[in-house]
């Protein structure tokens, strides 16, 4: 039997009936094969039935992590029947659909995560219960992030201009130390400061800059998924800008009316679906009035599902506008993105700036374009 129907088979069956299968498997193989074990292994376990604490034998998997990983490595033809056979036959899916259990969970960015895969499974009750989760959760976010986000917009030091306010981010030690070498004490060996400088602060231009938000929905991008929330509602409260936010798969929903409120915003992503990348720069091109104020990030895997040839001219005909685009292949704590190498350095040699950075990173860039 050929290597590839020994792995078919092997997912199929799964590990109790293929044990004269021991096919080689990726790293994402393995992980596929673990999902599907943890719903359908149960078949053969006569002591662990009942699976509602949210862990199965040996598996260190628990529901939200299952949920989370299946909507990452399956097709959407896939994900619907193991939803289907986990919510009708096994009942794994009580976390996010059982309001007892969602009381008992403790908020956390894996179980967001499930709930807003699984918020189309919920009723009125369980999905108020999820919608006070994800508030928890994005409290959380908001009270981490906003302040490096917002440090950078505070206005730039002004190195040549001397400040009588006496502010400790302002501080000028090397003119200090300079200048108050005069009162170095050298009986004690110390310096002593009789008077310290400070730098001065510009403040911005009061016309804005629009900045344009446009995230991919796959699967694969959850977490910069809600990580572009979180990031719009703060850029959304910074003057300078002009914010919009994006969504799209093959389809495109314009989030700028709820950009200044996480979790309204996510609550109406829908995970999943087709990758139409071209057509969301067309539509982020539409936005454009001012090109060179004018900031376009796309937050995606690059996995362009439509004609790459569209995608590269819209991208090519902004950057040569005078729009400044940014692709980012993740936007998370860890910017440790899985992408389509091929399609970004395609981007990057038609003049757009391609990377992967964390919320902090991406306002410095930001800054730093507007100065």
């Amino acid at each position: 039997m050929k290597a590839e129907q020994q792995l078919r088979w092997r997912l199929i069956l799964g590990e109790t009936d293929s044990e004269h299968l021991n096919p080689s498997m990726t790293p994402q193989q393995r992980q596929q094969d673990q999902l599907l074990e943890y719903l359908y292994g149960q078949e053969y376990r006569r002591d662990n039935r009942n699976i509602r604490g949210g862990t199965l034998d040996e598996s260190s998997l628990t529901i939200p992590e299952w949920i989370n990983g299946i909507h990452e490595l399956f097709p959407k033809e896939t994900i619907e029947r193991l939803e289907k056979d986990a919510l009708e036959r096994y009942q794994i899916q009580e976390m996010v659909t059982n309001p007892e259990l969602l009381k008992r969970a403790q908020p956390s960015l894996t179980l967001l995560k499930a709930i807003l895969h699984t918020k189309h499974l919920m009723n009125q009750e369980v999905l108020a219960l999820a919608r006070a989760m994800a508030k928890r959760v994005i409290s959380e976010l908001l009270e981490k992030l906003a302040r490096p986000m917002r440090h950078p917009f505070l206005g730039r030091i002004h190195r040549l201009k001397r400040s009588h306010l006496k502010i400790a981010k302002n501080f000028d030690a090397r003119e200090t130390i300079r200048r108050n070498l005069k009162h170095y004490d050298r009986e004690r060996g110390r310096l002593v400061i009789e008077t310290p400088y400070f730098h001065s602060r510009i403040r911005r231009q009061s016309d804005k800059w629009r900045l344009i938000i446009l995230v991919d929905q796959s699967g694969s991008m959850m977490d910069s998924v809600i990580y572009s929330a979180v990031t719009a509602s703060i850029f959304w409260g910074i003057q300078a800008l002009d914010t919009h936010l994006v969504v799209f798969d093959t389809n495109i929903v314009d989030l700028t009316d709820h950009c200044q409120d996480p979790v309204e915003t996510l609550m109406k992503v829908q995970m999943g679906g087709g990758t139409d990348i071209g057509h969301a720069m067309q539509y982020g091109a539409s936005l454009v009035s001012q090109p060179t104020k004018t900031l376009l990030v796309l937050i995606s895997d690059f996995c362009e599902g439509g004609d790459p040839r569209r995608l590269l001219s819209v991208t090519q005909d902004l950057v040569e506008s005078g729009v400044q685009v940014l692709g980012l292949a993740a936007l998370d704590e860890r910017a440790n993105p899985v992408y389509d190498q091929r399609i970004a350095q395609q981007m990057a040699n038609i003049g757009a700036k391609v990377g992967c950075m964390t919320p902090g990173e991406l306002a410095n860039w930001v800054s730093e374009v507007i100065e």
